[in-house]
């Protein structure tokens, strides 16, 4: 049987998760590096990106983010392994956007993470993210769209 803790530790694991797809998607970038430790590291290995405490995820996540027409990142649960004040995760992850600069992207991705527990709760310790498919073909759709369509 599963204590009261690790229910606890598991939903609020799972909620911090879901706190960095919704930071990131409405361009909250304050509350996306207190989503990490004071010590915290965002990694993007892949696009040579490493960022290392606050002062660094917030700078590069403003330059990240100035560089998207539009971007969109849906998140899967994936595993948590606790070990204490520690714990290790996966999180699965769909990307689609266009860049400033034209290019498009779609992407199937997995957040390899260690989490750590602070006195204001579970923090990322680190976030590396791992490309398992990359599309860069042109995308059809557009950033905005008045709804319902228009009759042709």
């Amino acid at each position: 049987m599963t204590d009261l803790q690790t229910i606890a530790d598991r939903v609020e694991i799972e909620a911090l998760r879901g706190e960095f797809t919704d930071a990131a998607m409405m361009g909250d970038h304050e509350r996306f590096v207190a989503l990490f430790t004071e010590d915290g590291v965002y990694r993007i290995p892949d696009a040579g990106v490493v960022q290392s405490g606050r002062d660094e995820l917030l700078a590069g996540t403003d330059k990240l983010a100035g560089a998207w027409e539009y971007f969109v990142q849906t998140t899967h649960p994936g595993v948590i392994e606790l070990d204490g004040d520690v714990a290790t995760g996966r999180t699965y992850v769909s990307e689609i956007g266009r860049q400033e600069n034209g290019m498009s992207m779609l992407n199937y991705a997995i957040f390899h993470d260690r989490y750590r527990r602070t006195p204001e709760g579970w923090k990322f310790a680190e976030r590396v993210f791992e490309v398992r498919y990359f599309d860069s073909s042109p995308l059809a759709g557009s950033a905005k769209v008045s709804w319902p369509p228009a009759a042709e």
